[in-house]
């Protein structure tokens, strides 16, 4: 049955995030074509309970009788009868981030996110998959139609648990790291004097996407009739040895999200396609000798290693502005975030067509890759479906890179349904990051990883 878009239930699992929830709070209060009630689930109840007076706020002052949000302490009353289901949720907490991302340092192993593959994104998968499994199953049995937005990581690893549990459920993986390259393509197309700033939007760049999350790449990107490619190719020839300047000031040292493009720049001179995240994921996904065997081989490449530490910091800098919302000391103001989570909801209600970007389990749109894998390409959204565009497959070098991390994940992701660390630890083995490590070292790192970060709630692993 057709859905009253004016009357939806959403599911929000991890309601009480800082993140994406606000993003979320912010779009939707500029959306009157569809309207209904928002369910914030969260294990932190106090959170949720924040955003849910958060949003009603919003609401009230931008958008009344259109959106309701409503804290909810039972997943089963969140999720029965909800039409869209999001899931955003930090795998136990930052104590264990730190484990991931900063463990690995005394090995000489160095990461710069350290969420989504190399011995810190491998071993919060450990811990990942049994939440999503749980979430799979709940989803099955409470909300067994509704579609699934993802946005945790590590990405390609929790859409695969949830096709595995749950092998009819609609979901599907959402990324904005190839808008990051399409704002790039933009810049190059006004710095070359083909338009103007106010001319062109992110949106008019059209590209074409293949890959893995956080390793995803552009064989083909286009403004109007214009192929982007050359302009690009000039591009990387001019900044190869510099870098591009990005961040606010020109300097990119002063943030740990802004970087000179050098990775991508190289990788574009490597395989003849345009690498589409940022440097910080793509260069966790190449044998460390190329961008980080050493912070100062980062540094030389000109993007940052993000410390935990900056991420406790900003948390404790948001429950401040959390307070500060509540108590009416300052307001959420609402703006677009450019996300197209909104705009892919009104595709699947029937309220115009999408093509964007998302992860899906392989059905042949990426040629030469294991059917059922989760994959990257764009997809085509409409009413109640999602159809992935058809690639052309990846050049065999590169496709040998991708291939290794497409087996690793499915490895790790079978080994933590199993709880079988010993199976788990072979897939550590298998990843670049930790194949610079003898055997003899690899083993007590994993075993400091693992206990320091797998007890509490999470299933027993034998």
């Amino acid at each position: 049955m057709k859905p009253d878009i004016q009357d939806l239930k959403f599911c929000y699992i991890g309601g009480g995030s800082r993140n994406w929830a606000w993003v979320f709070i912010k779009d939707l209060a500029f959306e009157r074509e569809i309207g209904g009630t928002v369910y914030l689930y969260d294990i932190d109840r106090a959170a949720a309970a924040a955003n849910e007076a958060l949003g009603n706020q919003v609401m009230e002052a931008h958008n009344p009788g259109t959106w309701t949000f409503k804290a909810e302490p039972s997943l089963e009353q969140a999720l029965k009868g909800s039409d869209f289901v999001f899931i955003s949720i930090l795998p136990k907490d930052f104590t264990q981030m730190a484990v991931d991302v900063h463990g690995p340092e005394k090995y000489g192993i160095y990461q710069s996110v350290g969420d989504t593959i190399g011995a810190g994104g491998l071993n919060r998968a450990l811990r990942t998959v049994p939440m999503y499994e749980e979430i799979a199953r709940a989803i099955k049995q409470w909300a067994p139609d509704a579609w699934v937005l993802n946005y945790t990581n590590p990405m390609s690893v929790c859409t695969r648990t949830l096709y595995k549990i749950f092998p009819e459920i609609k979901a599907f993986g959402c990324c904005h790291e190839v808008f990051g390259a399409q704002k790039l393509l933009r810049k190059l197309i006004v710095r070359a004097g083909f338009a103007t700033e106010a001319g062109i939007k992110r949106e008019d760049i059209v590209t074409r996407v293949v890959g893995i999350n956080h390793f995803t790449w552009i064989d083909r990107a286009s403004w109007g009739p214009k192929d982007l490619f050359p302009l690009y190719a000039a591009f990387a020839e001019e900044f190869a040895e510099t870098g591009f300047a990005e961040g606010g000031d020109g300097n990119w040292f002063n943030s740990y999200f802004t970087c000179g493009e050098r990775v991508k720049i190289d990788l574009f001179r490597r395989y003849g396609l345009i690498a589409a995240a940022g440097d910080r994921h793509l260069a966790e996904f190449c044998p460390p000798s190329w961008y980080l065997k050493t912070p100062k081989l980062a540094e030389s490449w000109q993007f940052s290693l993000t410390p935990v530490s900056w991420r406790i910091a900003q948390r404790e800098e948001l429950k401040q502005k959390s307070a500060a919302y509540r108590q009416g000391k300052d307001k959420l103001v609402p703006e677009n975030s450019g996300e197209e989570g909104i705009r892919q909801i009104k595709a699947l209600l029937g309220l115009g067509n999408l093509v964007t970007n998302v992860n899906l389990p392989n059905k042949g749109q990426m040629p030469g890759f294991p059917p059922e894998a989760v994959v990257e390409t764009n997809a085509f959204f409409c009413r109640d479906q999602v159809e992935p565009v058809i690639t052309e497959g990846m050049p065999p070098a590169l496709r040998s890179l991708v291939m290794q991390h497409i087996e690793n994940q499915e490895g790790i992701v079978q080994a933590a349904l199993n709880r079988n660390l010993k199976d788990a630890f072979k897939v550590f083995l298998n990843d670049p990051q930790v194949r610079q490590l003898s055997r003899e070292d690899a083993w007590p790192l994993f075993q400091e990883m693992t206990s320091q970060t797998l007890g509490g709630e999470i299933p027993e692993y034998h």
